[in-house]
């Protein structure tokens, strides 16, 4: 299963996407509230249009919630990824089919082997699949984690893995391939676009940006 070799990038990269800031842009940026942002440590993720989504709710506004249920694969980035190192990413949703019954954690929207730091090579078992939460799910958190490979691990998904991207046994896998803490994580949030557009049972917490965060 194939992915571009630009989709992700480990080091130092360039984005361009979502530095641009268009005049009158209608979108409020809202930052995900306190108890969700223990896994964002040194990840970026940019979408299109949008830009870097780390520890973001997706906005409602632009059609993007549902634009990010169809965008490719997005850029990682990874400033402290240490030259010559192997790295695995993936990328989970935890609340899937919702986060109050979450019966098909972990669901494996993307799983990504041998990343070198100079992306010269990446050997992906799972393609990426965009996030789609179920309409009337509430939020979904959408979870990256970068992992230290061991030195001559292949790793691999088993073949009842491979069957199903839900209920995946993540730490089984990760103890299977001896990954421990991850190097660097994130997540965002983001609902299905045809259900209610007022984020209410987070607004305690978030913080307002007037432009795009960087």
């Amino acid at each position: 299963m194939g992915t571009s070799l630009t989709a992700l990038l480990l080091g130092f990269v360039m984005v361009a996407a979502g530095e641009e800031e268009e005049e009158n842009d209608p979108c409020v940026y809202e930052n995900l509230p306190y108890e969700d942002t223990g896994l964002c440590k040194g990840l970026d993720v940019f979408y299109p249009e949008v830009g870097n989504v780390a520890c973001m709710f997706i906005p409602d506004c632009n059609n993007f919630r549902h634009k990010i249920t169809y965008w490719m694969e997005p850029i990682v980035k990874f400033p402290r990824a240490l030259e010559g190192a192997t790295y695995t990413l993936m990328m989970v949703d935890p609340d899937a089919p919702s986060r109050s019954e979450p019966t098909k954690r972990y669901w494996r929207h993307w799983l990504v082997t041998d990343i070198k730091f100079t992306c010269l090579s990446l050997s992906p078992p799972a393609a990426y699949k965009p996030p789609s939460p179920p309409a009337n799910s509430g939020f979904h958190r959408y979870q990256l984690l970068v992992y230290l490979q061991e030195r001559n691990e292949v790793l691999s998904l088993l073949p009842s893995e491979s069957k199903s991207r839900g209920s995946w046994n993540m730490e089984s896998f990760l103890n299977r391939f001896h990954l421990r803490e991850p190097e660097a994580s994130t997540q965002f949030m983001t609902q299905n676009s045809h259900d209610s557009p007022m984020i209410q049972a987070f607004r305690g917490d978030v913080r307002y940006f007037k432009d795009k965060p960087k």
